[in-house]
């Protein structure tokens, strides 16, 4: 007893884990105080689409504009926090209306008001993708930019992802929830858990093929946001394609700008007409259309049929 008592004072002694403390009981006044003082938060514009999408490249131009308060990183341990796997018995990360609880909406806006301040949030969380009927519940204002990727382009992208991770880490879901309730033995074995985000139904490809899984989850990312955006007014949802990053950038996201009613000036056009040079891949390379071809041709042919209703679905032609 007398050892844990010292290895705790030793801990508190640290000036990293002192500051940590420091900064999370800051957070937590902060939190307080919004439920007291309830400042103006306008509902959030929530970048959302499938894992390697271009969803990076987009939210940073938009936080480019310096109009909003955002995050630099992503938030899937807030939003699974209020509904996850942790606490839906690992259903999924998905969710809908029915699971939108308004005390969620409060504990989000006094996260957001904690560590940014008060102001107009932008969030890119890419299992929000997963989550458009809940969170334009929680939020009725909300703007929603969804982009999306050719199929074959982006399952081959999710493909190096769960087998080259990224420069700073992996992308294996086990450090947010720990090991699986279930056994995990896709391709084979070459997987025990899963990468990305966790799909409704997931359960069902626990000894499936890497390029199935990623199938599954494009499928599973795009159907539900699209068939959620039904309920979203035209004015709050933006669709963009990632293709149009690197063919028309500037008229792109001129256009996304004027639907979020923002300035498009000459310093964010030269930014933009810069975004078709500049390398946006964290995982294999420079980013560019038909990619599939020279990363996992025979993979993404494998495929085919299970994803060209939703590619054509989404304008993309088998024949490109």
């Amino acid at each position: 007893m007398a050892s844990f008592r010292f290895s705790s004072l030793l801990k508190l002694l640290d000036p990293e884990i002192r500051a940590k403390n420091l900064q999370w009981l800051g957070w937590r006044a902060k939190e307080i105080l919004w439920t007291v003082r309830r400042p103006r938060m306008p509902d959030p514009v929530f970048v959302i689409g499938c894992s390697r999408s271009g969803t990076t490249v987009t939210f940073e131009t938009l936080a480019a504009s310096g109009h909003f308060r955002h995050f630099d990183y992503e938030l899937p341990q807030l939003w699974d926090g209020l509904y996850g796997p942790l606490n839906n018995d690992w259903a999924s990360e998905a969710a809908g209306p029915e699971h939108a609880d308004p005390a969620h909406r409060e504990r989000a806006l006094a996260y957001f008001y904690a560590r940014l301040g008060a102001g107009p949030v932008l969030d890119k969380t890419c299992i929000n993708t997963l989550r458009v009927g809940y969170l334009h519940k929680l939020f009725p204002q909300a703007k929603f930019v969804f982009i999306h990727r050719d199929g074959r382009d982006n399952i081959s992208s999710m493909i190096d992802g769960w087998r080259l991770g990224r420069t700073d880490g992996g992308f294996g879901l086990e450090k947010f929830f720990g090991p699986s309730p279930e056994p995990v033995a896709i391709n084979g074995g070459e997987f025990h858990e899963w990468h990305f985000f966790l799909p409704p139904g997931w359960r069902a490809y626990n000894q499936a093929s890497l390029e199935e899984v990623c199938a599954f989850q494009w499928i599973s990312a795009n159907r539900l946001a699209l068939d959620a955006a039904r309920d979203v007014p035209a004015a709050q949802w933006i669709q963009v394609r990632y293709e149009d990053i690197f063919e028309r950038p500037v008229e792109m996201f001129r256009t996304v700008f004027d639907r979020l009613d923002l300035p498009f000036d000459a310093r964010m056009e030269t930014h933009c007409a810069g975004l078709a040079k500049r390398p946006t891949s964290i995982v294999k390379g420079s980013p560019k259309k038909q990619k599939w071809k020279e990363s996992n041709p025979e993979m993404i042919e494998r495929i085919l049929p299970q994803i060209a209703p939703l590619m054509r679905e989404m304008g993309y032609e088998l024949e490109d």
